[in-house]
């Protein structure tokens, strides 16, 4: 019993170690294939790529006749019933540059606007409870879009408000 075993067993190791016997022709064949992929990749490499650019004509001006356009009427501008609390006065349209639910903390920003040059004020918004710090207000839109631009420098989040009262 013990050597038709060891037979059997000897039998299935020789038939495994012949069954994934790998080929010489297998190599051969996976040898030109990887030689051939490399000579084109060769050619293609010395062969100059032709890129086609399209150039649009630049049209030169000097820096006198250069204009700036700014669209006004797409400057978004938040509406709001505010009263005033400190200050000298609201306009139709202002430049927020800072909101808060603490007087305090208006009044601080409101005093270093003071001492930069700007004409501060504080709002107050009844139904948003929030204090508006207003760095400057004007009659007209377009001039109130040029001063906020000038404060987002410094100011990035400053914004327009329409007082509607």
């Amino acid at each position: 019993m013990k050597k038709i075993m060891f037979s059997c067993a000897v039998i299935c190791v020789a038939v495994a170690f012949t069954s994934c016997k790998s080929s010489e022709s297998a190599y051969r064949k996976m040898y030109e294939k990887a030689k051939a992929q490399d000579q084109t990749a060769q050619v293609e490499a010395q062969t100059p790529a032709v890129e086609e650019t399209v150039v649009a004509p630049v049209e030169t001006r000097p820096a006198t006749e250069t204009r700036v356009v700014d669209n006004v009427d797409n400057v978004s501008v938040r509406q709001e019933s505010v009263q005033l609390v400190s200050g000298t006065g609201i306009k139709d349209f202002s430049v927020v540059v800072g909101s808060f639910s603490v007087k305090a903390n208006a009044e601080g920003l409101q005093q270093t606007l003071k001492n930069a040059g700007y004409d501060a004020q504080i709002a107050y918004n009844n139904t948003r409870n929030m204090y508006r710090v207003i760095a400057s207000t004007f009659n007209d839109k377009e001039s109130a879009v040029r001063s906020r631009n000038d404060l987002r420098s410094k100011y990035a989040d400053a914004w327009l408000l329409y007082n509607q009262q």
